[in-house]
């Protein structure tokens, strides 16, 4: 099992729902986008700007059972932290300009 960890930003909805966010990792081709994990639905791509704004930053208590999802299940080897920097827009852009190259 590869030991890097994947960063993950875990974001609660009104709805009581969480979200992780991946900001290190494109959702589209699109460098706007990241990748995005829910219980129901899985993966998908998000634009983390907006969704951090209707959203709250969740708890541990919150969020367990979703990184327990993504750790045993998904394969995740997970660094759980909070906020989403302009630094993981620009590590996305080089990625999708990588791919290309």
């Amino acid at each position: 099992m590869d030991s890097k960890k994947t960063k993950v930003i875990f974001r609660t909805f009104k709805d009581g729902e969480v979200i992780a966010i991946f900001p290190e990792d494109n959702g589209t081709n699109e460098h706007w986008t990241c990748l995005c994990y829910l219980h129901l639905g899985q993966h998908g791509s998000c634009n983390p700007c907006a969704l951090i704004k209707d959203t709250r930053l969740s708890t541990p208590e919150e969020y367990n059972d979703l990184k327990n999802e993504l750790e045993k299940i998904v394969g995740y080897n997970l660094e759980v932290i909070k906020r989403n920097h302009n630094k993981f827009f620009h590590i996305r852009l080089e990625k999708l300009e990588n791919q290309y190259a």
